[in-house]
């Protein structure tokens, strides 16, 4: 669960650095450049993390999903961007697809950290 967790916050943060690419003006300004770069870091650092516990071909789709769709709820709200029938459906899919991947995730093969643990435990019982 702790993973999961992990993935939904760096969905937020890619939101953050993709909203932010906007008001870089191609990387001209300054201040919102560090941001975008800052959010990229925290984004990129948190998935990593997660992906020691996830499937990355679940956590990544789902992490880009969260930002796409984050991006998207943005340029609806505060840029006035048009809320048309087909996009709202596409963004509902991508929506139904996110849920679908978490539902569809079950067992997942043994991570990064659970091998690590294993061999740890194993190590351990040998002495």
């Amino acid at each position: 669960m702790r993973a999961w967790i992990l993935l939904v916050v760096a969905g937020l943060f890619e939101t953050g650095w993709a909203v932010g690419l906007k008001y870089t003006d191609g990387f001209s300004r300054l201040l919102p450049t560090v941001g975008v770069l800052i959010a990229l870091l925290i984004s990129m650092a948190i998935l990593a993390v997660a992906v020691r516990d996830l499937p990355i071909g679940t956590a990544y789709p789902v992490w880009v999903g969260i930002g796409a769709i984050g991006t998207v709820i943005y340029g609806l709200v505060f840029l006035n961007e048009p809320a048309t029938l087909p996009r709202m459906l596409f963004v509902s899919l991508l929506i139904v697809s996110i849920v679908g991947l978490k539902m569809t995730a079950g067992h997942e093969e043994p991570t990064v950290s659970t091998i690590e643990e294993s061999s740890t435990h194993v190590s351990r019982e040998t002495r």
